[in-house]
């Protein structure tokens, strides 16, 4: 008795599974997250949302409902005011009007610029989204954080 011969057209599964140079997979088909791995952008956001966990607490209620955000530059109204004093602003905190509740802004960029480091990164948006809560608050910024020091 004679072997069948074998099957010109494999099936489906076996043309899936076929590992052309016998290497198998090259890696995983998704990285660990590791810290190297985390963009500039993400490592920013993950900084302001430590920020803003560590003086919610403090803040007593009166932060409940207020946007934060990361924007890349200034804009618009902000970026013109800010033109007119010569400078350009590092946060904006608006109250809020009509639909849209109150908002704190953090601009990336303008912090990045501004430091050498990530120690010096996490002080100066600690001390910028305090700035700008106290701000939105109406209240100096000692008495929000009594940390608080003015510059990092």
């Amino acid at each position: 008795m004679t072997d069948p011969a074998p099957d010109p057209h494999p099936t489906t599964a076996r043309r899936l599974a076929r590992d052309r140079r016998g290497r198998g997979r090259r890696g995983p088909l998704a990285w660990p997250p590791v810290p190297e791995m985390t963009s500039r952008e993400d490592r920013f956001d993950q900084l302001v949302l430590d920020a803003v966990e560590r003086l919610v607490p403090r803040a007593a209620g009166r932060l409940d409902g207020v946007e934060v955000a990361v924007e890349l530059v200034p804009g618009g109204d902000v970026l013109v005011a800010a033109e007119r004093e010569g400078s350009i602003p590092l946060g904006h905190a608006r109250q809020g009007q009509g639909r849209s509740g109150p908002r704190i802004v953090v601009y990336r960029r303008p912090v990045e610029s501004r430091v050498r480091d990530r120690t010096e990164l996490a002080e100066l948006v600690d001390t910028v989204v305090v700035e700008q809560a106290a701000a939105l608050l109406m209240v100096a910024p000692e008495d929000l954080d009594p940390d608080y020091d003015g510059h990092p």
